[in-house]
């Protein structure tokens, strides 16, 4: 459970350790806010994917499904820094698949969390893998990680991708396939 008055105070502890008055009018709200605003990007800390992926359909379809360019915006839990990007999601049914937005869904569920995106890219594909039951799943995720961009070595416009493969798609022939249909 996000706790509101810890964040409000620890807010305004950050604002005097930056030399800030947290009293004065351009902030005397400022910890309110951040309270509601880590309330709804943090709100996958009390999410299950796995509600989301129960509702499932029967279906021949045994080809590759993929659901690609699936926006997102995640924290960095090292630097508490935003990152963002893209995740694609490939799987390979067997006998049932999941409503589109519910693979969008899962993404929120992790993204809404102080997370690495390597973590992150491997629980989804996790998650999928125990709900939905594929034969495979492939995750692909590429982000610009604001601490690279803002700070350190100030990079910005480079991009991180990672990957997790699962069951069938560890197969290098399905993989470039996903490649492709990602390109499309």
């Amino acid at each position: 459970m996000i706790d509101q008055e810890k964040i409000k105070q620890g807010v305004r502890l950050l604002l005097e350790g930056i030399g800030e008055d947290p009293g004065r009018e351009g902030l005397a709200d400022t910890p309110e806010r951040v309270a509601r605003m880590y309330q709804e990007i943090f709100g996958g800390m009390e999410e299950d994917a796995g509600e989301h992926l129960q509702k499932v359909f029967s279906s021949q379809q045994d080809g590759l499904v993929l659901e690609k360019d699936i926006p997102f915006f995640s924290t960095c839990e090292h630097h508490l820094m935003p990152f963002y990007g893209k995740a694609h999601i490939a799987y390979l049914p067997d006998g049932k698949v999941v409503g589109l937005s519910k693979l969008a869904r899962t993404v929120e569920v992790y993204a809404r969390r102080p997370q690495i995106q390597e973590q992150m890219t491997v629980q989804i594909a996790d998650a999928i893998m125990e709900h939905l039951q594929p034969k495979g799943v492939m995750v692909v995720l590429e982000a610009e990680h604001m601490c690279m961009t803002m700070r350190g070595v100030k990079k910005p416009g480079s991009r991180t991708v990672t990957m997790a493969v699962r069951g069938a798609l560890e197969d290098q022939v399905l993989q470039e396939q996903v490649y492709r249909m990602i390109r499309l």
